[in-house]
């Protein structure tokens, strides 16, 4: 069976996003609230965000609040920040694989791709 799993790097500071809040979506009919959650001090969550009979093809959001990250740590941010919230739209075709969703932040940038 597949999973869902995500890991944050603050790309500003070289270290991981830990203590970041997510909220994982699922896009049928609207936006269904699956799970929440904040990454460890690795930046990633304890185990698989989804998985078993949850975990089924479709199109999620992941939803990253990277602002009150940099606040906490003493990053400069405008008012208000140039990024807040960060959403990750992506899609499961088959849910018989891994499917890795990591974040990689800074103030003012991000970027994202299907890990392993």
């Amino acid at each position: 069976m597949g999973q869902l799993t995500t890991h944050v790097l603050d790309t500003s500071a070289g270290r991981p996003g830990s203590g970041i809040a997510w909220t994982l979506y699922r896009l049928e009919d609207g936006h269904s609230l699956l799970c929440n959650g904040i990454t460890n001090d690795d930046g990633r969550n304890d185990g698989p965000i989804l998985s078993g009979e949850a975990f089924m093809a479709g199109t999620y959001e992941l939803h990253f609040e990277v602002g009150d990250y940099f606040r906490r740590n003493d990053a400069t941010l405008g008012t208000p920040a140039f990024l807040d919230t960060v959403v990750l739209r992506f899609g499961i075709q088959d849910p018989g694989e891994h499917y890795h969703v990591p974040l990689l932040v800074s103030p003012y940038g991000y970027s994202t791709y299907r890990g392993s």
